[in-house]
């Protein structure tokens, strides 16, 4: 059967771009492994792939894309058919366009964003390697998060959006936030692989960012992460907390150009007849921070 694999990487539009490459390397703790026109390619540490992030220079801030790996590739043409027949209009991203990519799918989803489904890109590995690798990577700086993780994005029409990737990707909802009365679909969460979520969406304007993740292993590293943020004096949306949703412990924080970015740890794992998680609209507070139980201002205004 076809299969999506994994949220394989981001593009993220950056208003200066090598004071957002130190940010990222310096800071988060990513690996730069090429330069390519107006673009800078990175990864974790342990990430095997040639790069999960792409950062672009641009006059705003935001995503410009985010793209999934699928198993096979027969799967891409499988899967080009499918988003096809739901209705999205898609094209051929051609091998080469970008560092280390070979062909990619592209479509636009109905809620403005862009998203590519590909089979090929440059194996990397890491430092530790295959063969009786250590734990972990000596000389490690920043919060050197394990991966990317996951993307919340914003949108209007949540239900279409849901039913896209159900029925065209095979993904399943792990969660979703309605209105009171159960009718209206204010947020959701999606998953491919058998974490708590791979992709999410809330209520929003079409198109925007609400942030990029990156998964770190416990608690401890979501406080160690606020420390370097501190040290570093990095803006935070939200220090340290659990969310209800997915359990996941987390923190937020900016990018120098105003994207928003998260150390998530934890969460619950989920399999395919995993049921459907509802939070109500009277509890999003608690559903997104579980300690706190209400929204800080900045959570749904600070878009890119």
């Amino acid at each position: 059967m076809a299969r999506v694999m994994r949220l394989g990487r981001v593009e993220l539009k950056v208003l200066d771009l090598e004071k957002s490459v130190e940010y990222y390397t310096k800071i988060i703790g990513l690996e730069e492994t090429g330069r390519f026109g107006d673009s800078v390619y990175l990864k974790a540490w342990d990430e095997y792939d040639h790069h999960s992030l792409i950062l672009t220079k641009s006059n705003t801030a935001g995503i410009a894309h985010f793209a999934f790996k699928v198993e096979t590739l027969d799967d891409l043409a499988y899967y080009e058919k499918k988003v096809e027949q739901f209705g999205c209009k898609t094209s051929r991203i051609s091998h080469g366009t970008r560092l280390a990519e070979g062909e990619a799918v592209h479509f636009i989803l109905p809620t403005g964003h862009h998203c590519e489904l590909y089979y090929e890109m440059e194996f990397l590995g890491t430092a530790v390697g295959t063969l009786n690798p250590h734990p972990w990577q000596l000389g490690k700086q920043g919060i050197a998060p394990h991966r990317l993780d996951h993307c919340l994005l914003t949108g209007d029409d949540l239900k279409t959006v849901t039913r896209f990737f159900i029925e065209a990707l095979n993904f399943r909802q792990s969660e979703r936030i309605t209105s009171v009365d159960g009718e209206g679909l204010l947020g959701t969460f999606l998953f491919t692989t058998n974490k708590a979520h791979d992709l999410a969406f809330v209520k929003g304007p079409d198109a925007k960012l609400h942030h990029a993740a990156f998964f770190v292993d416990s608690l401890h590293d979501v406080f160690k992460a606020a420390d370097i943020l501190s040290m570093y004096e990095v803006p935070f949306d939200v220090t340290p907390t659990r969310h209800g949703i997915t359990r996941g412990e987390t923190i937020y924080f900016f990018d120098p150009s105003g994207n928003r970015n998260e150390a998530f740890a934890n969460g619950y794992l989920t399999y395919a007849d995993f049921p459907t998680i509802t939070w109500t609209e009277d509890k999003i507070g608690q559903g997104i921070f579980y300690h706190r139980r209400e929204l800080s201002e900045s959570f749904m205004k600070a878009l890119t």
